[in-house]
């Protein structure tokens, strides 16, 4: 998935990168590493005539008409490419002229929409400005390192004067440009001299400032740093396939595996910040285009050190093109400053309350649909009976609307959200289904219509507590290494053998249980679906005491446990099919929160205003980068949805979020202890004040890498569904 969403935005993604793949091949990158001089590349009228560099300028000015969403999806796409020229430098440039008031945009931008002028931007330097009696600014100083600048008709530069800093543009003529050597051998940087330069009036970029212009260079230079990490990760992903290494493709060994696995998760999180980013206004866009600075560059230059890695020595060759992106990769870091200063920026607005609402923006037409959800939930909210209400939304199938009817709704995508917002606005609660709402799906999908009948309702009223009977403590993670063994016997089934990790089975009314039926068919064969009274005679639970001194886990014994016909869900043998449909709809539930631990940001936030005293540097960069880990994760979460909502599947975004959401919340409790110091010393116990609860927090998030799949087998999964690298060998082969 690129930056862009809609099929409009991957339509000009392929558009862009069909167009770059013509004009822009390899021996045009390579020919631009062997110039002396940096000249304007070949295809630069090319990309005007596609209307390139005008895409987030109004008509008025010569541009598109679109935004800022537009450009960047463009600048991703040939970021892939490691194109040369002053594409970035110039789109970057009418960017901040047109966030600017007055003549200048009128003088500058139908050049800079239609090639006819080149811009660059500096991002620092020390220029300084006096002003006449007359009102005329004066400038004289010199920036370094300003991207562009050799091809650049017009410089955009900021100057600090008595009164505060401006942003003028200046005509090349007017300045003195002096390249220098570049990390970068595809595109250079150039230092820009100004002598007492006399700026006219209309080249003042009134109403223009730096927050602004870092704004939009994280957002531009951040999606050209998501096309860095692109290529990277295709491109190593691509090579581990068919580099053989002790006999087989080294995309097969784990390690190499979880490497990949990890550089398509950053390049995930920097295409959702970036692509937040140009959604954001006001204070949020400064707090999401912050992150977008933090997350974005040090993507590319992981993903760009971590291809190289797996490439092996071939990467490191001049000859090959990875060291190309790893040098654009740390060139775009550079120019951006460094994440630390970013992630100081984050911190700043975190701590200041600055948030970031992932709001849904959903077509207009939904009035009817929603006014109709609306009186329906309103007429449920006056029911004050609380069992009653939650009997109504479930015979309503409001609890998971997804369901066909009439357990749910065969709710669209667009109604579940109605429904979300609605239930939320009214203030109705969802019955806690816990167990019950991965038990839910499988019932439905491959249920008997008297199971359904007996076990759906109640369930889906959160009058049911179920638990789930599939770990061994030889089968965790590899399930269909179970061994626990049914027999069939005269009216059903007997089951024999250990269940293990099974939470809440000491309370729990009803278990969902997988058994091995035939030990003659392969792993995944022989395996059948049962449901299992709890209370039932041979049923042993015993409580396994977590490291946080709590009861939820507990192993369960079955010996000769009789589990009649009628109870097996699904064909006989066909088991493993419907364990599936429980396994999917665990792991989506494991990964949508904090999994109880009321670890989250803002409990952090929380923690930190009642620590009554500043927070150190060091401190301040962890927080900044478990906040944004936090807002990446929900923009995964709404780009899924969003997804969703337009028919289409949510791709590497949901594999992603779910594998994120495992962690975070650990990494949320470990900030907090971080936090607290030497008064982190007292027990794991919620009523001894913060100490107590953050100490507990931190014990009990460490299951949730572990349980609903493990962070490895997690990545595994990425990396062969998502990059299609080859699957692990079966054992003995």
């Amino acid at each position: 998935m690129a930056i862009g969403l809609s099929e409009e935005h991957e339509a000009l993604r392929e558009s862009v990168s069909g167009w770059a793949e013509r004009n822009v091949p390899a021996d045009v990158v390579r020919a631009a590493v062997g110039a002396q001089d940096e000249q304007r590349p070949a295809f630069w009228s090319g990309l005007a005539d596609q209307g390139l560099l005008g895409l987030h300028l109004p008509e008025e000015y010569g541009g598109s008409g679109f935004g800022l969403l537009e450009t960047a999806v463009a600048v991703e796409a040939l970021g892939e490419r490691v194109a040369p020229g002053p594409y970035v430098p110039t789109v970057l440039a009418s960017a901040a002229v047109l966030a600017s008031d007055g003549k200048a945009r009128a003088e500058l931008l139908p050049g800079l929409a239609d090639g006819t002028l080149t811009g660059a931007v500096a991002l620092g330097g020390t220029l300084t400005g006096t002003r006449g009696d007359d009102g005329v600014l004066t400038v004289g100083g010199a920036a370094e390192s300003v991207l562009g600048a050799a091809l650049a008709d017009v410089l955009v530069l900021p100057v600090s004067t008595g009164q505060g800093e401006e942003w003028i543009a200046l005509s090349a003529s007017d300045v003195t440009v002096t390249p220098v050597r570049s990390l970068d051998l595809t595109r250079a940087v150039a230092k820009v001299e100004v002598d007492a330069v006399a700026v006219p009036a209309e080249r003042v970029l009134d109403g223009l400032d730096r927050a602004r212009v870092r704004d939009l260079a994280a957002i531009l230079l951040g999606a050209e740093a998501a096309g860095v990490a692109a290529w990277c990760v295709r491109a190593a992903a691509d090579y581990a396939k068919v580099r053989v290494q002790f006999g087989r493709p080294i995309g097969q060994f784990q390690g190499v595996k979880h490497k990949a696995s990890r550089m398509l998760v950053a390049l995930e999180q920097a295409r959702a910040t970036v692509w937040d980013a140009t959604r954001a206004s006001g204070d949020e866009l400064r707090y999401a285009a912050a992150i977008a600075g933090v997350m974005a560059p040090d993507a590319a230059v992981q993903c760009a050190k971590d291809a190289i890695q797996i490439f092996g020595g071939i990467g490191y060759t001049f000859e090959h093109d990875a060291h190309l992106y790893y040098r654009r990769a740390l060139t775009l870091r550079a120019l951006l400053g460094a994440s630390a200063e970013w992630a100081d920026a984050v911190a700043a607005h975190a701590l200041s309350g600055v948030t970031r609402d992932m709001e849904i923006e959903l077509p207009e037409d939904t009035e009817a649909l929603r006014s109709a959800i609306r009186e329906e939930i309103a007429e449920i909210a006056r029911v004050e009976d609380g069992k009653e209400q939650k009997r109504a939304l479930a015979a309503k199938g409001f609890v998971m609307p997804h369901l066909p009817k009439p357990w749910g709704r065969g709710a669209s995508a667009l109604e579940q959200v109605l429904i979300y917002q609605e239930l939320k606005t009214a203030r109705v609660r969802l019955p806690q289904m816990i167990i019950g709402a991965w038990v839910v799906p499988s019932i439905v999908a491959y249920g008997t219509p008297e199971q359904q009948e007996r076990f759906l309702p109640p369930t889906l009223a959160g009058e049911l507590i179920w638990c789930q009977l599939f770990s061994e403590p030889g089968a965790g993670s590899d399930l269909a290494s179970l061994q626990m063994k049914a027999e069939k016997v005269e009216g059903g089934w007997k089951l024999n053998g250990q269940k293990i990790w099974t939470s809440v089975a000491h309370v729990a009314e009803w278990g969902i249980c997988i058994a091995r039926t035939d030990t003659t068919k392969p792993k995944h064969d022989g395996i059948t679906y049962f449901i299992v009274d709890m209370k039932a005679p041979g049923v042993t639970v015993r409580p396994l005491t977590e490291m946080t001194g709590e009861n939820l886990f507990n192993e369960v014994f079955l010996d000769d446990v009789f589990v009649p016909d009628e109870l097996v869900v699904g064909e006989i043998n066909e088991g493993w099919r419907v364990a599936r449909n429980t396994l999917s709809n665990e792991r989506v539930s494991l990964s949508s929160g904090s999994g109880g631990t009321g670890s989250s940001v803002p409990d952090l936030l929380g923690l930190v205003s009642r620590l009554g005293r500043e927070l150190t540097a060091a401190e301040r960069q962890e927080l900044a980068h478990v906040v944004c880990e936090g807002h990446s994760i929900n923009a995964l979460s709404l780009r899924v949805t969003l997804k969703q909502l337009a028919g289409s599947e949510p791709g590497a975004d949901a594999s992603v979020r779910k594998l994120l959401s495992t962690s975070h919340a650990q990494h949320v409790s470990e900030c907090a202890v971080d936090l607290l110091g030497a008064s982190a010393t007292v027990a794991a116990d919620m009523k001894l004040g913060d100490a107590g609860y953050w100490n507990r927090a931190v014990l009990a998030t460490r299951a949730m890498t572990i349980y609903g799949g493990t962070t490895e087998v997690q990545l595994n999964i990425i990396a062969e569904r998502m990059l299609a690298l080859p699957r692990d060998p079966e054992p003995g082969k």
